[in-house]
């Protein structure tokens, strides 16, 4: 239940906030002790915020995500703030990361309201996924087009996300029309070894509602950027042994330039604006994989919180 205080929320300084939530934030439903103000807890507005780790951030924080209460009216920055402030690791890893809210990418000066989802997300390292928690695999089947002349029913291609081995040859077939000159495969596939060291296996996990939605943007962007007729993405996450296939994207087009061009920008974008992440298992260990940095436009607004001292 909020809870509420007499002054705005506006009168908190970012210090205060941070201080306070380091009091009052411990998980779902916890009571606040009292603020630095010195007024009781009963009078603050707090707002419970869903907060998800991933990657290296799990490894980090030591766990995969939380609710905590924050006062009303404040930003991403506090979420920040916050986390910089109980795991020291973290306020080094802030200017490379990436924030979301309600899985879209977010600025940290971004106001939160109750019941928003914020995800922090180190640099990934290729890839993505949608879950909906009972058969552990998404797709979007057949995205038909409309419009610019193209048949009604046309199929313009699929975004899919498995926790199977994926099909190349049925997603090809699938895709493929009469009119395509060209259709360009690309897939990646898990090899044996990492910087001299070998590898065992590999274990994909990602933000996967938002994920789905990046790889459905970039299907879309391809098409109109390229001018391309149809592209298919799919995904894999969980578990994959050496030489299975990670991703594969497909497109299909009148001619083999752009095709290529689509292709080649396709698997290059979503490696590095896809929230995915590759743990690689070794005979003698384990580890997440270097990311690819986000880019500056995505990346650059987290970076703000390394401003504000996290330890006072």
């Amino acid at each position: 239940m909020n809870r509420t205080r007499g002054a705005g929320a506006d009168d908190y300084t970012e210090g205060q906030v941070l201080w306070d939530a380091a009091r009052y934030t411990g998980g779902a439903g916890d009571a606040a002790s009292g603020v630095s103000t010195g007024e009781p807890a009963e009078r603050l507005i707090l707002m419970k915020i869903g907060v998800l780790f991933f990657g290296v951030l799990k490894d980090v924080i030591g766990r995969s995500g939380e609710t905590v209460d924050l006062p009303e009216g404040a930003r991403v920055r506090e979420v920040l703030f916050y986390y910089a402030r109980a795991a020291p690791r973290f306020e080094a890893m802030v200017p490379s990361l990436a924030i979301s809210v309600n899985q879209e990418y977010s600025g940290a000066d971004r106001a939160l309201r109750d019941g928003d989802e914020v995800g922090l997300l180190p640099p990934v390292s290729g890839g993505s996924a949608e879950s909906d928690g009972e058969n552990r695999s998404q797709t979007r089947d057949e995205v038909r087009g409309e419009g610019r002349g193209e048949g009604r029913g046309e199929v313009r291609g699929e975004v899919k996300l498995v926790r199977e081995r994926i099909d190349t040859e049925a997603v090809v077939g699938q895709l493929k029309r009469p009119a395509d000159g060209a259709a360009v495969i690309f897939e990646g596939v898990v090899r044996d070894n990492t910087r001299g060291r070998r590898t065992l296996y590999l274990d994909y996990e990602a933000y996967e509602a938002m994920a789905l939605k990046q790889m459905e943007s970039l299907a879309v962007e391809a098409r109109a950027r390229f001018e391309v007729r149809g592209v298919s993405i799919v995904h894999r996450l969980g578990r994959l042994d050496i030489g299975e296939t990670s991703v594969l994207i497909v497109v299909a087009a009148a001619h083999r330039g752009a095709a290529f061009e689509a292709c080649r920008w396709i698997i290059d974008t979503l490696k590095k604006t896809v929230p995915i992440w590759k743990k690689e298992y070794f005979a003698d260990g384990a580890v997440w994989a270097d990311g690819e940095a986000f880019p500056e436009e995505i990346r650059s607004p987290g970076g703000t919180a390394g401003k504000q001292p996290a330890s006072k």
